[in-house]
């Protein structure tokens, strides 16, 4: 009797687990009723339970669950129509905000899209895939440039989304002319060494052109041109020292005897500035929907990091991805 009441008491935590897991339902990664069913990743997670799984893996499971949360295992890639058949809570915490659309394919449909008169890109989207940082190695033929992979420490935050602008036509090539939207992400990235890297990832002010005469979107359309690139930093910004562009010192107020001069060692962390550099992008189309006006691909993007406002000499960022957008009358 002793047994089997110590017995019940042990299985009691594991029954009430197994009953919280059986609680949990799919319904926050399943479409809304009646809309299309999102596409999954080959990676995608899927919790089954099986009919031979022991009492405590069914309490490892349920404490598992218990102690994350619910969340929809879908990271894409979706297409328009995928992403809006989703409410807020099936996309929340699944890096689904944090990515492009992707061109939604349609047997027999036609891939080139007629630019002629007044349209403009919107929906213009890019989501960098690889982040490499170039440094200069000194090899035995001499020095040369390399480009050296890295790991992103920001958070899932650095797609730039919403971006629209004009699309017209100058001396017979297609030049997109970037105007608004979410077009700056503040990001780090980490060098193999430790070494940190924050930089501004942008495309402000973008103006592409396409490389020959054209008046139309296909597959295998290239487009490059340059971007202004902000400070990472803003003038409201202090340093540890107390020192900013706008607020803040002139100088260090610890070292009150560089007021009579001799701060020239000093001179570009007291002398702080709104460095504003030039990036240039590379974007080559690989899939189009002519029906919906969709086009996608992929860009290769070259910019400058951050300076610290002016104190510290930038590096050069090789950023690589893939891009969507939509062609919409103006």
């Amino acid at each position: 009797a002793k047994d089997s009441v110590l017995a019940s008491q042990i299985l009691s935590p594991v029954a009430m687990l197994a009953s919280a897991l059986s609680l949990v339902t799919p319904s926050l990664v399943t479409p809304a009723p009646g809309r299309v069913a999102p596409m999954q990743r080959s990676a995608d997670v899927s919790m089954a339970a099986k009919d031979s799984v022991t009492a405590g893996q069914v309490a490892g499971m349920a404490a598992a669950v218990l102690a994350v949360g619910v969340q929809s295992a879908s990271a894409g890639p979706f297409t328009r129509t995928d992403i809006a058949s989703l409410t807020y809570q099936q996309i929340k915490g699944t890096g689904l905000a944090n990515t492009c659309p992707v061109v939604e394919q349609v047997d027999g449909m036609k891939t080139e899209i007629k630019v002629g008169g007044n349209y403009k890109i919107d929906e213009f989207c890019l989501e960098p895939t690889s982040f490499q940082v170039l440094e200069e190695k000194l090899t035995k033929s001499g020095v040369v440039t390399e480009a050296v992979d890295t790991k992103v420490t920001t958070r899932q935050t650095y797609v730039l989304t919403g971006m629209e602008g004009d699309l017209v036509q100058k001396d017979g090539k297609l030049t997109f002319l970037e105007k608004d939207g979410i077009d700056y992400a503040p990001t780090t990235v980490q060098l193999p060494g430790g070494e940190r890297v924050p930089f501004l990832f942008t495309v402000k002010n973008l103006v592409a052109q396409s490389d020959g005469a054209t008046s139309s979107i296909s597959p295998g359309l290239k487009m490059s041109g340059g971007f202004n690139v902000p400070s990472y930093r803003t003038g409201l910004f202090l340093d540890p020292k107390g020192r900013g562009t706008t607020t803040g010192y002139d100088q260090a107020v610890a070292l009150p005897a560089l007021q009579a001069g001799g701060d020239e060692s000093l001179f570009k962390e007291n002398n702080k500035k709104f460095d504003v550099g030039r990036g240039s992008i590379e974007l080559k189309v690989t899939s189009v929907n002519a029906e919906l006006g969709e086009f996608g691909g992929v860009f290769v993007q070259k910019q400058p990091s951050d300076t610290d406002l002016g104190s510290k000499v930038p590096k050069e960022l090789l950023l690589k991805g893939q891009f969507f957008g939509t062609v919409v009358p103006n």
